[in-house]
C-alpha cells in the first residue's frame, strides 16, 4: 500500500523503477528519494530499496536513512530537484520540460508535521 501510495508521483515512481531495474540513480537521486519515501515507508523497506542501487550497499543505504532522518529535511521543491540534476547525469526528472513534474506537494499526502515545518520556515524567513 504504501508503495502504491509512492508511486502516484512520477518521479517517484521513475526513481522506484530505476532502482528496481539496479540502476544507480546518483546520489542526489537517492538523497531525494530517501527525503520522500521516508514518509511512505518503514526504514527498512526504504533502505532495502535504495540497496537495490547497483554503485549503493545497505550500509550506505542505512546512514543516508539515518542523515535524513536525523536532519529532518523536508522534501524538496521542483527548483531544488532541478538544481540537483544538474550535478549528477541520472535524470531525477523523468521529463523536467513539465513544470508540473518533481512537484511532490500536488500528488503525494506528507504528514502534518512536513507542513507544519514548511509553514513555520516561511514564518521565521517573513520575519
Amino acid at each position: 500500500m504504501a508503495m502504491d501510495d509512492l508511486r502516484k508521483n512520477h518521479m517517484m515512481a521513475h526513481l522506484t523503477d530505476a532502482l528496481d531495474g539496479g540502476q544507480d540513480i546518483g546520489h542526489y537521486g537517492r538523497l531525494v528519494y530517501a527525503i520522500i519515501a521516508r514518509h511512505f515507508l518503514t526504514e527498512d523497506e526504504l533502505v532495502a530499496q535504495l540497496a537495490k542501487d547497483k554503485d549503493f550497499s545497505e550500509e550506505d543505504a542505512r546512514g543516508l536513512v539515518q542523515q535524513v532522518q536525523e536532519a529532518d529535511y523536508n522534501p524538496p521543491r521542483r527548483e531544488k530537484i532541478l538544481e540537483y540534476m544538474e550535478k549528477q547525469d541520472f535524470p531525477i526528472l523523468p521529463n523536467a520540460d513539465d513544470p508540473d513534474e518533481g512537484n511532490v506537494y500536488r500528488d503525494l499526502n506528507f504528514p502534518d508535521h512536513v507542513y507544519d515545518n514548511i509553514r513555520e520556515y516561511h514564518q521565521q524567513k517573513a520575519q
